[in-house]
C-alpha cells in the first residue's frame, strides 16, 4: 500500500490532508481515485490506513479508517556520519540508508574529501538529500523521515556524535574481525550508535586517532576494501540484522 507523510496538524477529526507535490504524485502519477486506500504517517511514529475522499483546491482529503501499529523502526537510533563523496553518490547513499532504517544522516568533510561545498551549495545539497530521504521513507514504509543534517567538518561531526552511546569507525587497516564481532554483539537494542564512513580516499591515520580520542571504536568490515557508498550500507545492514534479531518482540 502506498504511503505518504502528513504533518500531525494535518491529521485530525478523522481526516488527513495532503498538499503540494504529494497531491500531484497521488493524483497525476499514481492516478489514485476516490475510494482507493493509502497509508499516512505523521512522521512521529503514528500510521493510519486511509481512503481517498476527494481532491479539492490543490489538496487531497483522506478519510482515516484505522490507526495501524507502527513497527518498521529499528529498536535503536543509528546515525550515519558520511564523508562527502563525489558526484551524485550521496543521493544513493541517503536513499539506501533510509531503506535500511537509519535514524539520522550527517554529511561531513574529511581531509581526503574531494568535494568542496560552500555554504550556499551545501544548503542546496542538503535540501535535495532531505527530499530523497522523504521519498525513500515513503517507499519503505518508515514511520518517520530521517533527518539529513547540515554538512559539518570532521571535528564538528565527532562532537555531534558525543551524545551517542556507541561510535564505530570502519577502517581498512583494522585487522581484528574477532574483536569487531565482539563490539557488534555488545550493542544492545535501545542504545544509540554512530557509524563514521570516510570519503573515497578513506581516513587519514590522524583522523582515526582523533576519533578514538572522542570514544570511537575502529572496526573491520572484512578483508576487502569497500567503496564509500558500500561501506556505510554494509555496516547498517550488519547492525540492522543484529538489533532486530535480538529484539524478541519482532
Amino acid at each position: 500500500m502506498q504511503q505518504f507523510f502528513a504533518e500531525p496538524s494535518r491529521i485530525r477529526e478523522g481526516q488527513a490532508v495532503l498538499e503540494g507535490a504529494d497531491v500531484n504524485h497521488m493524483k497525476n502519477v499514481l492516478r489514485m481515485r476516490q475510494g482507493e486506500e493509502v497509508k499516512i504517517s505523521d512522521g512521529e511514529g503514528k500510521v493510519y490506513r486511509c481512503r481517498v475522499g476527494a481532491y479539492e483546491d490543490g489538496r487531497a482529503v483522506l478519510d482515516i479508517l484505522e490507526e495501524l501499529e507502527a513497527d518498521t523502526e529499528l529498536p535503536s537510533e543509528i546515525w550515519l556520519f558520511q564523508g562527502l563523496p563525489k558526484g551524485d553518490k550521496m543521493d544513493w547513499i541517503v536513499q539506501k540508508a533510509v531503506e535500511l532504517g537509519v535514524y539520522r544522516i550527517v554529511p561531513f568533510r574529511a581531509s581526503r574529501s574531494v568535494v568542496k561545498l560552500d555554504e550556499k551549495k551545501a544548503g542546496k545539497k542538503c535540501g535535495r538529500w532531505q527530499t530523497v530521504a522523504k521519498g525513500a521513507a515513503e517507499q519503505s514504509g518508515r514511520g518517520l523521515i530521517p533527518e539529513v543534517g547540515q554538512v559539518q567538518d570532521f571535528r564538528e561531526a565527532l562532537r555531534t556524535a558525543g551524545s551517542l552511546d556507541r561510535i564505530l569507525i570502519p577502517y581498512e587497516l583494522e585487522r581484528g574481525m574477532a574483536e569487531t564481532v565482539k563490539v557488534i554483539e555488545d550493542i544492545a537494542p535501545g542504545q544509540s550508535v554512530g557509524i563514521f564512513i570516510g570519503p573515497e580516499g578513506g581516513f587519514e591515520k590522524e583522523e582515526i586517532e582523533l576519533a578514538v580520542q572522542h570514544g570511537a571504536v575502529p572496526v573491520s568490515l572484512g578483508k576487502r576494501i569497500l567503496r564509500t557508498e558500500t561501506a556505510g550500507l554494509t555496516a547498517l545492514s550488519i547492525l540492522m540484522y543484529h538489533l532486530e534479531s535480538r529484539n524478541h518482540s519482532l
